[in-house]
């Protein structure tokens, strides 16, 4: 049984997939919106545009964003040799706003993107009948060590030597949500 974890950005993600006992047995970098698609809606297009113009932008990239992470998550499990049981990703604000005038908005305005990339990998992830398990990326890496105890650096930072490049911040963070949802 497999856990994904992943560190999400504006239009892309990072996917770690890892065994039981925390190896990595995939990692790569998945599209979360499809190509020529603005990657935030709200946070650059809403200036030009009035309420109206930005819930049917919204909606666009939202569908998008559905088709390419959904397709990124057939192609995932497609690759692997058992079946994903959980996936990890960043914490959901506690109440966030759903009504476009409000999320155009400081504070919303630069967060909203990212949720709605979020709600949507939730979505896909619960399609999918895996478990969702959320972290939060200042803390995780920090509560992975507590879990792995002495075995921290060569879980977290071991597939930089055994995989190579690339071997970043985003999949170290991914990794150590992985071992937390555990």
């Amino acid at each position: 049984m497999l856990r994904v974890g992943i560190a999400d950005h504006f239009g892309w993600a990072i996917a770690i997939t890892v065994s039981a006992s925390h190896e990595v047995v995939d990692r790569r970098r998945i599209a979360l919106v499809e190509p020529g698609v603005t990657e935030a809606p709200i946070h650059y297009e809403s200036k030009l545009l009035d309420d109206a113009g930005t819930a049917a932008l919204v909606a666009e990239v939202r569908a998008s964003v559905v088709r390419a992470s959904g397709a990124a998550f057939d192609e995932l499990v497609a690759s692997l040799t058992e079946p994903v049981v959980s996936m990890s990703l960043r914490a959901l604000p506690a109440n966030c706003p759903d009504d476009i005038a409000v999320l155009r908005r400081a504070p919303y305005e630069a967060r909203a993107d990212a949720i709605m990339y979020r709600r949507v990998l939730v979505e896909l992830a619960r399609e999918r009948e895996w478990a969702v398990h959320f972290y939060e990326a200042k803390t995780v890496v920090r509560q992975a060590a507590a879990v792995l105890g002495d075995r921290t650096d060569a879980v977290l930072d071991g597939p930089r030597s055994t995989l190579g490049p690339p071997w970043t911040k985003d999949h170290r963070t991914a990794l150590a949500a992985t071992v937390v949802s555990a």
